[in-house]
């Protein structure tokens, strides 16, 4: 059984009363299955439908056609919402409260026992890195700090889904590798990822599998490593060789007339794949107001 899974998903909007009143589509007939223990980005540009889709997976809006299950119930059910984690792209929490407290009081909510909540509070603190700070107020908190206690906060009930919107963003390069780090421990548990990015490189090195979403569509969904793989290139990896051997395998394919551009991996960029998908979809003129 899939963790999320979606069918023909709808989410439209109606705009202000008047002479310009329409409809907009956010989402258009989404088709969405993600597995268990797995790290799936979502991703596209602003206005592609990314946060509207992560709310209905929430049951935090309803759709407007098309279902959605979350651990084989409906979104928003009271099961679903017991086993999922959710870090919002802004972090807003009581800044009076200190980090240790702040994820005691997601605990009671959660109905943790006070064994249960002290020991996980102290394990979350520790893994993102937020331990010395535990005792200072969240109003003293830079971004990228508040943004570690709301990850923390997301995974305290260990949930079975967790669902992160920008989960790097205000991090610096040891913070943003950290959460990496993180993530790719929680999915080894068996825990599933939904996450959405702009920083493309951290889904690339992170996500086991992407859909890319424009004008509300789906215009491309795959394996990250099978998606980022050159098809028309050939690679080769050696030991390191020597001034005579690396002469003689060049002389070899020149005589052969083979092309070659030295030891590079046949490798794309996420990025570029993005905007090419991107700019592909574009040519096709796909609206996405009625």
């Amino acid at each position: 059984m899939d963790v999320i899974a979606a069918q023909a998903l709808v989410k439209e909007f109606k705009t202000p009363w008047g002479a310009a009143a329409r409809t907009v589509r956010a989402v258009a007939a989404l088709d969405l299955a993600v597995p268990k223990g797995r790290i799936f980005g979502l991703l596209g540009p602003n206005g592609s439908g990314k946060t509207t889709t992560i709310l209905m997976i929430l049951g935090l809006l309803r759709p407007t056609a098309g279902r959605v299950s979350v651990l084989g119930v409906p979104a928003g059910h009271p099961e679903a919402r017991r086993f999922t984690g959710y870090l919002p792209e802004e972090t807003r929490l009581y800044e009076f409260l200190t980090g240790e407290e702040t994820l005691d009081f997601v605990g009671r909510l959660f109905g943790m026992k006070r064994a249960d909540r002290k020991r996980r509070t102290a394990e979350l603190l520790e893994r993102t890195g937020m331990w010395d700070a535990r005792k200072r107020t969240l109003a003293t908190y830079s971004k990228g700090m508040a943004r570690r206690i709301g990850l923390a906060q997301a995974l305290l009930s260990k949930p079975q889904l967790v669902v992160l919107d920008e989960p790097t963003s205000g991090l610096d390069p040891v913070g943003n590798r950290e959460v990496r780090d993180l993530l790719r421990d929680v999915a080894a548990g068996g825990t599933t990822i939904l996450l959405t990015s702009h920083i493309l490189g951290d889904v690339a090195e992170v996500c086991d599998r992407i859909a890319i979403l424009h004008a509300g569509r789906k215009v491309l969904e795959g394996d990250v490593k099978t998606l980022l793989a050159r098809t028309d290139r050939l690679a080769w990896e050696t030991d390191v060789l020597g001034d005579d051997e690396r002469a003689g395998l060049v002389a070899y394919l020149r005589e052969h007339s083979i092309s070659f551009e030295g030891p590079s991996a046949p490798r794309t960029t996420l990025e570029r794949l993005f905007f090419e998908t991107l700019e592909s979809d574009a040519g096709h003129g796909g609206g996405v107001s009625t």
